[in-house]
């Protein structure tokens, strides 16, 4: 009776374990398959893995392609077929990871065995052992996998193995495991898949691997690091070798030949003898396996500013994740090749400079050639892009800007300032005010038109101009020409205290030749995805354009400028007259920073609007007999006479209510003439002067007061190297800059920081480690010509 009664409690027990067990596996395998991703996205999400942006000029030519990412890591990988792998590389990854693949479906009952035993012992779980797993979890499972491992994942790898094992044939998982193998760090990029193996470790494609290299490759599959170990990977490729033999793949006498092969991956210099045993492995240079980042063939940086605008118009998983986009731009290739030319064959620079150079569309703002450096024959320039990135003070290259603001309240070019000495209440300034001077302290002690001011670039009548028409009308005015002014700048602003980039100056000019209108640059006039599809086309999106100027006052600014490149020849002073060529009409204006640290001009023809801008990387004082006249003028003049080569002539297109007088004071500004508006168009003037917000404004010169402008944000950036500080930037080398947010993503922190060529160490930093102490005294930009 006992008995009986034991039984009963052990049977009804072992039920209840049953039921209990079935009911918790239900509730595992209910709470798994919600959590499973969907298997048939093997097959989308592959393709997506190798899905290069492509990049072209609007002339159709290749420009480069952008290597997708995962997260903020660029990775290469370039998506192959079957029968573009060699066979040995196929029967080498199967022979060492997976020796029973064509056998299972998905599930190795040997591999399954020791994994069920990990996991009772409590032991942690292993990766895949097929090769089918292996694929689940660096594709379907991948995030997943970057976290902790559990038994559960291991389950979950194990379901959907089956699954796309009854779903995919084996050729086609073999293929998609091929192309998605983690091969190493490639420097820039992360190595993914065979064909970027193939590239970084042996310059091949994987059709030519011979079978020395694709057993090389094959033992670096589950540990790359072993590159840096070749004593480490010659005895395990022999292993691979004879296990090849005897699943058939190879001969003997093929591992034997293989054996003697001389393989030689990138940065090793490995000496064998006639048997096949190393004599020496020394790794020379570690960096020789390296890929880049972005693969591009022509204008490196103008591809930087394409990539930018298109992640912040698509976003980052658009264009490096499922991408494959086709990205036609505004580059003009006679135009960069223009700008190249000329960059090449400065000769007259600063020792230690380097520069930057955009031309652009004044009618449409397509940016048709950038440079971002000083190209040095056929060396690769810097990454960093001073054209489109670089903040730099734009000195008097802002004087134009300026005078036509007056011009559009209603005064003339004969209007009359005094180039005497003057002085304003500034809080921070040296004894309380700000006493600008002209360049070389130079004072003619007379009235002058500001037409003549303007060709002599003098600072003294620029400031008194610009407190007369009040820095509200100005500030106002160049913010609607795409320019950021720092408020707390104060009248220096005026002479040029002011930090943007070349390719913004450019379009800032542009209305002074396109009547009147602004338009922000743009590098981008249709995209498509891989199928053709139309995602952006500019010719749907037109861009009408922002009215900053009447016609009539874009012209007499033009005009303005004009008489800077023409009204005075070099001994009377002219400073621009280097920018002419040709036959062409030509207006600009140079502009040296204080320092000088920033030599710039600024210019356009009918045709074409462009800017030259030449300084230091890191920025610092360059000698003091090199100005932008000399420096800059004729690098924008080769640039330019290139890009007008084969085109016809053409003028300036003058728009009715124009008229000229001759200048009042013709001992200084002999033959010119001024252009006046006709009484009947004085309504053309369209700006009002506003007046300053009480209390009257004091002027402070070195200190920061933020703006409101939505559409910017404040930011700190290392001095030395314009990119957003870090926590390793020195104190002294942060500098407090506002920036649109758009342009944002150039500003990200260097990676992998090196020093500058041509950068010495700070004088005050070497006295503080010396225990020195020492003072700075921050001085008011003075604006050269």
């Amino acid at each position: 009776m006992i008995v009986l009664r034991f039984l009963k409690f052990l049977t009804s027990f072992v039920l209840a374990a049953l039921v209990a067990a079935l009911g918790v596996a239900a509730m595992y395998g209910l709470k798994w398959a919600r959590e499973l991703p969907d298997y048939r996205e093997l097959d989308n999400l592959t393709r997506s893995l190798g899905s290069e942006t492509r990049i072209y000029a609007r002339d159709g030519a290749p420009l480069g392609s952008l290597i997708p990412k995962v997260g903020d890591q660029a990775i290469s990988r370039t998506i192959v077929t079957l029968n573009e792998i060699s066979p040995f590389m196929v029967g080498a990854l199967i022979s060492n990871e997976d020796r029973r693949f064509f056998e299972h479906y998905g599930l190795d009952p040997y591999g399954l065995g020791r994994q069920v035993q990990r996991v009772a012992r409590g032991d942690s779980v292993q990766g895949g052992s097929t090769l089918t797993n292996q694929l689940v979890k660096n594709t379907l499972l991948l995030d997943e996998y970057q976290q902790a491992r559990t038994p559960d994942r291991k389950f979950k790898e194990w379901i959907l193995s089956v699954q796309v094992e009854r779903s995919f044939t084996k050729s086609e998982i073999l293929q998609t495991y091929l192309n998605t193998i983690y091969w190493g760090d490639g420097g820039p990029v992360e190595l993914y898949g065979i064909y970027s193996a193939a590239q970084a470790y042996f310059r091949t494609t994987p059709k030519d691997l011979t079978l020395g290299q694709a057993a090389y490759l094959t033992v670096l599959v589950p540990n790359a690091g072993r590159y840096f170990r070749y004593e480490e990977v010659r005895p395990l490729m022999r292993v691979l070798l004879s296990r090849m033999v005897e699943d058939g793949w190879i001969t003997q006498a093929q591992m034997d030949a293989a054996w003697r092969e001389k393989v030689q991956p990138r940065g090793w210099q490995v000496t064998y003898d006639d048997a096949g045993n190393v004599k020496a492995a020394k790794l020379v240079d570690r960096t020789a396996k390296e890929l880049k980042a972005v693969v591009t063939t022509r204008a490196p940086h103008f591809t930087q500013q394409v990539e930018q605008e298109l992640v912040r118009r698509f976003g980052r998983d658009v264009v490096y994740g499922s991408g494959g986009l086709r990205v036609y731009t505004t580059l003009d290739p006679k135009v960069q090749s223009a700008a190249e030319t000329a960059s090449r064959e400065a000769t007259g620079l600063p020792p230690g400079a380097t520069l930057a150079a955009t031309v652009i569309n004044p009618y449409n703002g397509e940016v048709l050639g950038m440079i971002g450096q000083k190209l040095r024959g056929t060396e690769p320039p810097a990454a960093w892009n001073n054209a489109a990135q670089g903040q730099r003070q734009i000195g008097s290259t802002i004087k134009p800007l300026l005078y036509t603001t007056a011009l559009s309240t209603g005064l003339s070019q004969s209007h009359r300032e005094e180039d005497r000495p003057v002085s304003f209440p500034c809080t921070g300034c040296k004894n309380g005010v700000y006493e600008p001077k002209n360049f070389e302290g130079a004072t003619t002690y007379r009235d002058m038109t500001i037409r003549e001011a303007l060709d002599r670039s003098l600072n003294l009548v620029t400031v008194r101009l610009a407190d007369r028409i009040g820095l509200q009308t100005f500030f106002g005015k160049i913010r609607e020409l795409g320019l950021q002014t720092n408020d707390g700048t104060g009248l220096a602003a005026a002479l040029g205290a002011v930090e943007t980039t070349p390719v913004k100056m450019a379009a800032a000019y542009a209305p002074f030749v396109n009547g009147g209108l602004y338009r922000a640059p743009r590098y981008i006039t249709r995209v498509t995805d891989a199928r053709g599809a139309v995602l952006f086309d500019v010719n749907s999106q037109p861009a009408q354009g922002k009215r900053v100027w009447t016609p009539q006052v874009a012209w007499l600014g033009l005009d303005m400028i004009r008489g800077v490149v023409n009204d005075l020849n070099e001994a009377q002073g002219g400073l621009a007259g280097r920018a002419k060529f040709g036959e062409w009409p030509v207006a600009g204006k140079t502009g040296t920073s204080n320092g000088p640290k920033d030599f710039w001009f600024v210019g356009t023809t009918p045709l074409y609007t462009g800017a030259v801008w030449v300084g230091r990387q890191q920025g610092g004082d360059m000698p003091i007999y090199y100005y932008s006249g000399y420096v800059n003028a004729p690098i924008w003049r080769r640039m330019m006479e290139l890009a007008h080569q084969g085109q016809a002539l053409r003028q300036f297109s003058e728009p009715p209510g124009i008229q000229y007088v001759d200048a009042p004071d013709q001992q200084f500004l002999p033959n010119v003439k001024l252009a006046v508006l006709d009484p009947n168009y004085r309504d053309a003037a369209n700006t009002e002067v506003q007046a300053d917000a009480p209390p009257p404004t004091l002027y402070r010169e070195t200190t920061y007061r933020p703006g409101n402008d939505p559409d910017s944000l404040l930011v700190s950036l290392d001095r030395t190297t314009n990119r957003l500080a870090t926590e390793f930037t020195p104190p002294q080398n942060i500098v407090q800059r506002r920036v649109q947010l758009e342009d944002l993503p150039g500003y990200a922190p260097d990676e992998s920081p090196a020093p500058l060529q041509d950068e010495q160490a700070d004088p005050e930093a070497v006295k503080a480690a010396r225990g020195v102490t020492g003072t700075t005294q921050s001085v008011p930009p003075v604006s050269a010509p």
